[in-house]
């Protein structure tokens, strides 16, 4: 549905055409707007209020009309008698078949919204309108409008005269009463009601609730085509706005409603740690086709650059086993037993499945610029805090793993069966989802600073898995020559990310 908010701003985003948008977005609108008044104010109170001349207001309307079909309309704060009029005028010519006017006179914190002489005009609207929806305030002004003498204690019997005297629907809210029920009443111009029952939540974060109520109204009317329907569903959700405004912490007086709340909920929860792992979906497209990986899936890959890359590959471990010990030692609980568990895992890997294969040759040979920029990124990481260590360490589980699920289990007879198999392995695959959800905790737990540099640092990691296996086509016959260890100058300007050239070799093959 295409819905035109006609009203002023707030800048705080709490009520007005802020609050109209989100309101109108929350409920599959599409929601468009036209300023009428640009007003200073916040959660404590209204500063100043600016009205554009009534030409500047005309072409908004016009643009909106002249371009796009509108489905409904909610009209907010106008200010003047001139706005008044331009907007009657308009929308006598371009009426959408549903008509929402909040006739915003008084706000909720008790500044005046209307010029006194504008207040009789704004009734001129409600010949052209669907629904009214006055605050108790409003609702006063409008029945002493219509008839002075009107006793103003009961709002349902001050909305059916005002229903009846312009035969408009009014919907007399209960937001301002007291006790445990906040009911609204919808009026009809011949007298009959609607009551729509809701437990009145406690908050004084009340500000724009008429502006996204109404908004939220138009809305669902457009699209249900009954009234009775989007107001029992608009109440619905503006219940469950106001329970979830005091989560929001915005301005020191009378907060906003979060508007977010329903569609919030019905969202499934994105986990940090997935948005990582879709961060670096490039990186692990190039990862999967690398040559290495792909000769060691279809067992074609070469005896000597394989038994190049083991070697790397326990200088790694020796290193990423203190690393997780590190963790287990600055953790607690489950994740204390975790951690340590995989540190020991971790040496078991490097003595048996490495040494095995290498039958003892090459495994003290020295660090080639690759491994010690990687390493050099995990010591780095380790200096930072364990949440960022811990996210760093986090792809060496995770790559791997997925790895092992994209190369499956190697038929019989493959030359690297054993190893293949050790990506694939289920128990791997549990403790992988199990370092996980550790990270996720941590993250979880975390700033929004220590979030990034933990995102910042699984990236970074998931680079240089990628780099690992690139790094055995590097080595060749006699790879410890001109091999730079830790902290050496070829490894200063990779202890961050891989070099240029890997980086370079990544793109290749993703392309």
């Amino acid at each position: 549905m295409r819905v035109l908010s006609i009203a002023g701003t707030d800048p705080t985003g709490g009520a007005g055409l802020q609050a109209d948008l989100k309101a109108i977005a929350a409920h599959d609108g599409y929601g468009m707007a036209v300023v009428t008044a640009v007003v200073a104010q916040n959660t404590r109170g209204v500063r100043s209020v600016h009205v554009p001349g009534v030409e500047v207001l005309r072409d908004q309307l016009d643009a909106v009309s002249d371009d796009v079909v509108v489905d409904a309309v909610k009209i907010g704060m106008l200010g003047t008698t001139a706005v008044v009029r331009q907007v009657a005028e308009w929308l006598r010519a371009h009426r959408p078949p549903v008509v929402v006017v909040d006739p915003v006179m008084v706000a909720t914190s008790g500044d005046r919204l209307l010029d006194h002489d504008a207040e009789r005009a704004v009734t001129e609207l409600f010949a052209l309108a669907d629904l009214v929806t006055p605050n108790r305030s409003e609702l006063a002004v409008l029945t002493g409008l219509v008839d002075p003498s009107a006793p103003d204690a009961d709002p349902v019997a001050a909305a059916r005269v005002v229903a009846a005297a312009f035969d408009v629907l009014v919907l007399a809210k209960g937001g301002h009463g007291d006790g445990p029920s906040s009911d609204d009443v919808l009026v009809a111009p011949d007298g009959s009601v609607r009551v729509f029952r809701a437990a009145r939540v406690a908050t004084t974060n009340t500000h724009g609730t008429g502006c996204s109520l109404s908004s939220a109204i138009a809305t669902l009317a457009a699209q249900h085509g009954d009234w009775e329907v989007a107001v029992g569903l608009a109440k619905d959700w503006l219940t469950n706005a106001l329970r979830g405004a005091d989560t929001l912490h915005v301005g020191a007086g009378a907060g906003p409603i979060d508007h977010g709340a329903v569609v919030r909920a019905a969202l499934p929860v994105v986990r940090w740690t997935d948005a990582w792992w879709r961060d670096v979906h490039e990186v692990l497209d190039a990862t999967i086709r690398s040559p290495f990986l792909v000769a060691l899936g279809d067992g074609t890959l070469e005896d000597a650059v394989f038994a190049g890359y083991l070697a790397q590959d326990v200088h790694y471990l020796r290193a990423y086993e203190r690393h997780l010990a590190a963790l287990g030692r600055g953790a607690t609980g489950d994740a204390a037993a975790f951690w340590t568990r995989a540190a020991a895992g971790c040496a078991d890997e490097a003595a048996a499945l490495h040494h095995r294969r290498l039958g003892g040759t090459r495994a003290d040979g020295g660090v080639h610029p690759t491994c010690a920029g990687y390493l050099a990124h995990l010591d780095a990481a380790a200096r930072d805090s364990d949440a960022v260590l811990a996210a760093a360490v986090l792809p060496c589980f995770r790559v791997y793993a997925w790895v092992g699920e994209q190369l499956r289990q190697p038929a019989a007879g493959h030359p690297f069966a054993d190893w293949v198999s050790a990506y694939g392995d289920p128990a791997f695959a549990a403790a992988s989802r199990s370092a996980t959800d550790h990270v996720e905790e941590l993250a979880a737990a975390s700033t929004p600073a220590v979030r990034g540099r933990m995102a910042r640092a699984f990236r970074t990691s998931t680079a240089w898995e990628a780099a690992f296996f690139a790094m055995p086509y590097d080595l060749g016959e006699g790879s410890s020559r001109g091999v730079a260890a830790p902290g050496a100058s070829r490894t200063s300007r990779t202890s961050s990310a891989p070099s240029s050239d890997t980086v370079q070799r990544i793109q290749v093959w993703s392309g």
